[in-house]
Formats: C-alpha cells, sequence, structure tokens
C-alpha cells in the first residue's frame, strides 16, 4: 500500500526538509569552525563559530511558527544526535594510530608552550589533528550542553508565547524566546568550554566575563535584527504552502 500525499503537503515537507537542511548545516558548521579564531565584530569580540548560529534560531523559530512544537523538537533532537556523531568521529579519529608515512604539514613544532581549553599544555613537536582536536572537542561538547538546553528552551518559550497571545504579536514569541535562550546558551558554552583552563589559571573569571558578555550581546543583535526576516519567512511560506490562520493557531495548543 502506497501512502499518497496531496500536492501541499508535498510541499510542505519539501520546505520542511530545506529548512532542516539549513538548520544542520550551520549547527555542523559552528561546531567544526568553533573556537578556532577570534573575530572583532565591531565592539563584540566573538569565536567564529558564533557567526552561523543565529540561523539555526531563525530556523527553529519558522519551523515553530509554521510546523508546531513537536516538529521543531524532532529537529533539535536529530540536531543533539549529529553533534554526538561530530564528537564522536573526532574521538576516534584522535585514537587511531597515524600512518607511518605523514605529510610534513601534519606535524606542527611549537615556539613555545602553548595553553589548551582543557587546561593542558602542550609544546614541542605536535601533530595537527591533535591539536586540533584538543583545541575544538570540548567546545563541541560544550556546545552539545549548551545547544540542547537553548534550543529546547527557545521552542518552549516560543509556544508558551504563542498560547499567551493567542497567536498574536509574532515579535513577541521571536525576541522573547530568543533572548532567554541566549543567555542560556552563552553562558554554558564559555563556562563548559574554559572551565579548565580558569581552573588551572589560563583564563580569568573577567575574561570568561567578557567572552560570555560578547557572545550573548552579538547574539541578541542578531536576533533583533532578524525579526523582520521572520516575519518576510512566516508570510511567503504561510501563503506558497498554503497554511490557514487555524491551522497555525491549532500547533500552538
Amino acid at each position: 500500500m502506497t501512502l499518497q500525499l496531496n500536492p501541499i503537503q508535498v510541499k510542505r515537507e519539501r520546505a520542511f526538509l530545506v529548512l532542516a537542511g539549513i538548520f544542520l548545516c550551520a549547527m555542523t558548521m559552528l561546531n567544526i569552525i568553533g573556537i578556532t579564531r577570534f573575530i572583532q565584530l565591531g565592539p563584540f569580540a566573538v569565536a567564529v563559530g558564533v557567526l552561523p548560529y543565529p540561523i539555526t534560531f531563525l530556523v527553529t523559530d519558522l519551523i515553530s511558527e509554521l510546523y508546531g512544537k513537536a516538529r521543531a523538537n524532532f529537529l533539535v533532537t536529530v540536531g543533539l544526535a549529529l553533534n554526538f556523531f561530530i564528537l564522536g568521529t573526532m574521538w576516534l579519529g584522535d585514537i587511531l594510530p597515524a600512518a607511518d608515512n605523514q605529510p610534513p604539514w601534519q606535524q606542527l613544532t611549537l615556539a613555545g608552550p602553548v595553553g589548551l581549553p582543557n587546561g593542558e599544555t602542550v609544546e614541542g613537536q605536535v601533530g595537527l589533528f591533535s591539536l586540533m582536536f584538543a583545541t575544538t572537542s570540548g567546545a563541541v561538547f560544550a556546545s552539545m550542553l549548551a545547544y540542547i538546553a537553548a534550543q529546547y528552551c527557545d521552542v518552549y518559550l516560543f509556544h508558551f508565547w504563542k498560547r499567551l497571545t493567542n497567536g498574536k504579536h509574532l515579535w513577541l514569541r521571536n525576541n522573547g524566546s530568543t533572548v532567554v535562550s541566549q543567555i542560556v546558551d552563552s553562558f554554558m558554552v564559555i563556562s563548559v568550554t574554559f572551565g579548565a583552563s580558569y581552573f588551572a589559571g589560563a583564563v580569568t573569571l573577567n575574561q570568561m566575563g567578557s567572552m560570555m558578555a560578547d557572545n550573548y550581546l552579538f547574539k541578541l543583535c542578531i536576533a533583533l535584527c532578524d525579526t523582520p526576516f521572520v516575519y518576510l519567512g512566516v508570510y511567503y511560506l504561510k501563503k506558497h504552502l498554503e497554511f490557514s490562520d487555524e491551522e497555525i493557531l491549532a500547533l500552538a495548543h
């Protein structure tokens, strides 16, 4: 027996797959590039991995609005599984024995001792992948913890405001959910990533606080700026996918 979908359902499922693909691509990218570099954006000094992060909240808000809480939480759960896959692959690549003939660029000679985010110090010759794993694995793990807390918080608060306002004031649930969830994310990702460095004396509490503040304020600015894009996305997709107001409101309950 073949399940037949009407043309509208097909369009809706295709749109969901595109949104899910954008979400998972952005999340994978932020985990891979993570804290490999800190950049200056105006008054904010942020990790380069922060750049694609606001896209994940934009997409979850669109999915929450048009497809409901269950679909949004499903996507968040898939993203969490992908985080485990990334971390597991990195761990496996680090513990497997290296090939005998390594290209010269895979071995680095450090000019002096280098402190790592996990509190350890390396010096002399070090493998490129081992150094990459040591500097990013903690950030990926921190991102996993922050991700699951912040994204589920975002979805929950989005629908809380949607029920409270009876489906009105999209700007309120878009910004209200993101503002709170970004506090959770910024605090957790910095404290877990650099916690070991703090206890080892390599990072001060003021430096961690500054990184948290910069991360949060940057994400907050982006969240406020993406409100027109949320309205535009909801307007276009609602019209293109033929969602009725009754359908969208029913998904809030």
